[in-house]
């Protein structure tokens, strides 16, 4: 089984170089590629000096482009995805395997509470790994942790779903449990990142914000319109009821909200039929 291992790289000089060493003491024969999603430092000559393949980009795309220009041109028959910052361990990697072997389409690491990137972004991801596990029934451990191992043919059918900023993880582990691809969870230690981190809280919160609506929409939207729904109508409902005992009337905003049911639900089920025809995929 060959193995590549795809690193998106932007301004990563300083934790690459341990990653690439850690990489090619343990795995010496897995194709090595790293996507310079245009570095303003030294990434890319670092990572061709280190022996890596190396995709560059003449400006920045975004962590998610990366991905999917490393996964194209992978050639290995399981991909595995960390990133170059130093926080991921390459000692991990054979764990990660030896769980795919075990009949998984996708092996995650999943990172504890000290793994997080603050407290914000801990609480963040416990409620993404908390909607997404009821949204799916199957328990999701780190929904958006970057480090995991997938069967290149199968993460390859989804590449036209993948965003180009930073919620891959997310939309590849709702595609492949929409898909029945089973998916499983390993514990890994994460250390602290060498350099900036390329995430702003201010910037990128609406987007993290947006994750909880793709996580519903990805997986079954019915399952957010029809609650909606169904909150609407309840609130129409009382309404009419208290104006019909106050003033012994129907009134414009009772029906408003009525309507507003029905639409959210009909959205849904179109939404549904939507999502269905995404996954189909023709013999």
């Amino acid at each position: 089984m060959k193995v590549s291992v795809v690193l998106p790289a932007k301004n990563e000089e300083g934790g690459l170089p341990r990653t690439l060493e850690g990489l090619k003491s343990l795995m010496p024969d897995a194709e090595i590629i790293v996507v310079d999603d245009g570095s303003s430092d030294d990434t890319p000559m670092i990572a061709e000096a280190k022996g890596a393949r190396v995709l560059r980009s003449p400006y920045s795309m975004g962590n998610g482009a990366a991905i999917k220009r490393g996964a194209r041109a992978a050639s290995g028959d399981v991909i595995v995805f960390m990133d170059a910052d130093g926080q991921h361990d390459a000692a991990c990697i054979p764990g990660l395997l030896q769980k795919l072997d075990e009949g998984y389409d996708m092996v995650v690491g999943a990172r504890d509470w000290d793994g997080q990137a603050g407290v914000s972004r801990g609480l963040a991801n416990t409620f993404y790994n908390w909607l997404a596990t009821r949204m799916t029934g199957f328990a999701v451990k780190d929904l958006t942790s970057g480090f995991r191992a997938v069967r290149a043919e199968k993460f390859k059918e989804f590449i036209h779903l993948l965003p180009n900023g930073f919620s891959y993880p997310t939309t590849s582990t709702m595609a492949f449990f929409r898909s029945a691809y089973p998916v499983a969870y390993v514990p890994i230690p994460v250390a602290r990142r060498i350099g900036r981190s390329h995430i702003r809280p201010l910037r990128d919160g609406i987007r993290f914000l947006l994750i909880i609506f793709k996580i519903a929409t990805l997986y079954s939207p019915l399952k957010l319109f029809a609650p909606a729904a169904a909150t609407f109508f309840l609130i129409g409902l009382g309404y009419y009821a208290w104006t019909f005992i106050t003033q012994g009337r129907f009134t414009n905003m009772s029906v408003l909200l009525f309507s507003a049911a029905v639409i959210i639900f009909l959205i849904g089920l179109i939404s549904e039929q939507i999502t269905a025809l995404t996954y189909r995929r023709d013999p």
